[in-house]
C-alpha cells in the first residue's frame, strides 16, 4: 500500500516540486477567453488574490515573467489576522466612435473611480472588491455605479491541494456585442482540486458554475467541467490529456450540452522562453431548433520570451466557442491572436505596446452550422500604446492611446475609435 506524502515532503523534491507548479497552474484562474472585445480601454486587473498559504504552490517553473511581490512587502492596515490592501485607481479618457446604440456613435469625455481594496483573512482566503463609478460627459451615454469582488480559499492536505472561488461582476459600459451601452451581471463560481499521484503524475480536477445576464437581452447558465491527466517527463516539461463537458441552460430558448476532448502541453525551453499549448475539440449539441451539431476546433497557446531583463514579450492564439447573451439559441465562435511587448526605458519608466486581432461568427440553432452560414461575423482589432512611470515604490501613472475597430456584416454594428488619456492608481 502506498505510504501517504505530505504535499510540503513533494514540494521539497526536485520532481515532485516541478510537478506541484505545473499543476496549479490554473487552480484559481476563472475559465480564460480571448480576450473581451472592448469599446473602451479596460482598467487594470486587480492584484493578486492567491491565498499566502498557497502562493509558494502557484509559482510556476513555466513562467518566465517573474510575479510582482509588491503588495506584500508591507502591511498598512492589519487587525490580528485581517489585513486591508487598499488599491485605489483614477482614469480619465477623451475618445471618438464610442457605440450610445446602434447606427449612433459619439464622442464622450469617461472618467472611472475605483477605489477598490484587498482583504486578506488568515493564509486561507481573501477577498477583493472593487466598486466603479464611470461618469461621461456626452448624455446620450449614463452615467453608471458598477462593482465586482471575488472570494478566494484553499488549502491544502496529504496528497490534495483544494481551491474554491466566488465572483461576481456588475458593469455598463459600451459593448461590441450589442452595439450599445449595456448592463452586464455574471456570478462565477469555481471549485478546484489538484491531486499528486506521484512524482511523475498528477491530476486536475475543476467544476465551474457560470451565470451571466444582459439587460434588454437574453441571460444563460453554463456548468462545465474539464478534468486533466498530467505526466511530468522533465521538470520543465509536461503534458497532459482532459476531457470535459458542460451543459447551458438559456432563457426561453433552446438548451446546449458540449463536450471537450484536450491535449496539453508545458515547455520551458530556456530561462529565457516558454511555450504552453493546449487544444482539441469540443462537439456541441442544440437540444432543439434543427441545428445539427456543432464540431470546433478550440485551443490556448502562449509564448512568454524575455530576451533582456528589462524587456517582455508574450504572444497568444485562442480559440474558444461560447454561449451569447445577445440572441437566444446563439453561439459565439471567437479566433482570436494577441501580442504584448512589455520595455523598461529609465529607471521606473515603461512602455507597453500591445494588439490584437478576433474574428467572430454567431451562430444560430435556427441556421445549420453544416451550411457554413452565420447570422453575423464580425472582425475586430486594436493596437495600445501606454507609458507609465512607477511612484512612491507602489504608485503608477500612466498616460496611452488606443485605437480599436470593428468591421460587421451585420448593418449598425461597425465603428472605428480612438481613445486617449491617463490613469493613476496605488497599490499596498
Amino acid at each position: 500500500m502506498k505510504s501517504k506524502k505530505n504535499v510540503l515532503s513533494h514540494f521539497n523534491d526536485k520532481n515532485g516540486r516541478a510537478l506541484i507548479k505545473a499543476l496549479l497552474l490554473g487552480l484559481f484562474a476563472l475559465n480564460r477567453n480571448v480576450k473581451a472585445q472592448d469599446v473602451l480601454v479596460p482598467l487594470p486587473q486587480s492584484p493578486d488574490q492567491t491565498p499566502s498559504a498557497l502562493q509558494a504552490y502557484q509559482a510556476s517553473e513555466m513562467d518566465v515573467f517573474a510575479a510582482n511581490k509588491t503588495q506584500t512587502e508591507s502591511q498598512p492596515f492589519q487587525w490580528e489576522a485581517l489585513t486591508l490592501r487598499p488599491h485605489p485607481f483614477y482614469q480619465f479618457l477623451y475618445g471618438d466612435g464610442i457605440q450610445a446604440r446602434t447606427n449612433q456613435l459619439v464622442s464622450t469625455t469617461i472618467q472611472q473611480i475605483s477605489p477598490g481594496a484587498l482583504l486578506e483573512m488568515g493564509s486561507h482566503w481573501t477577498l477583493d472588491y472593487s466598486p466603479v463609478w464611470t461618469v461621461y460627459s456626452n448624455n446620450k451615454l449614463q452615467n453608471t455605479f458598477g462593482q465586482t469582488f471575488k472570494l478566494m480559499g484553499g488549502t491544502a492536505y496529504n496528497d490534495w491541494v483544494f481551491g474554491i472561488s466566488q465572483g461576481y461582476t456588475d458593469s455598463s459600459s459600451p459593448s461590441v456585442e450589442t452595439a450599445t451601452q449595456t448592463r452586464q451581471q455574471a456570478y462565477n463560481t469555481v471549485v478546484n482540486a489538484a491531486y499528486t499521484m506521484n512524482s511523475k503524475m498528477s491530476l486536475d480536477l475543476a467544476v465551474n458554475q457560470n451565470f451571466v445576464s444582459a439587460d434588454q437581452f437574453s441571460s444563460y447558465q453554463e456548468w462545465s467541467t474539464l478534468d486533466w491527466l498530467n505526466y511530468q517527463f522533465w521538470p520543465r516539461l509536461n503534458a497532459a490529456v482532459g476531457v470535459g463537458g458542460g451543459y447551458d441552460n438559456e432563457d426561453a430558448s433552446p438548451d446546449m450540452a458540449f463536450e471537450q476532448l484536450q491535449g496539453r502541453v508545458n515547455w520551458r525551453a530556456t530561462d529565457k522562453i516558454s511555450f504552453q499549448l493546449h487544444g482539441g475539440v469540443e462537439d456541441r449539441q442544440f437540444l432543439s431548433g434543427g441545428a445539427s451539431d456543432l464540431i470546433n476546433p478550440v485551443f490556448d497557446a502562449t509564448i512568454q520570451y524575455q530576451p533582456f531583463e528589462q524587456t517582455k514579450i508574450s504572444l497568444t492564439g485562442e480559440r474558444v466557442v461560447s454561449a451569447s447573451y445577445l440572441q437566444s439559441s446563439q453561439v459565439t465562435e471567437n479566433t482570436g491572436v494577441s501580442a504584448d511587448l512589455n520595455q523598461g526605458l529609465v529607471k521606473k519608466l515603461f512602455l507597453d505596446l500591445s494588439g490584437g486581432y478576433q474574428a467572430v461568427k454567431y451562430i444560430s440553432s435556427n441556421i445549420s452550422p453544416s451550411s457554413s452560414v452565420a447570422s453575423r461575423k464580425d472582425d475586430y482589432d486594436y493596437l495600445n500604446a501606454q507609458l507609465s512611470c512607477a511612484f512612491l515604490k507602489r504608485g503608477t501613472i500612466a498616460v496611452f492611446y488606443q485605437i480599436s475597430r470593428d468591421d460587421s456584416s451585420q448593418a449598425g454594428y461597425s465603428f472605428t475609435s480612438h481613445q486617449v488619456g491617463f490613469s493613476i492608481g496605488y497599490r499596498y
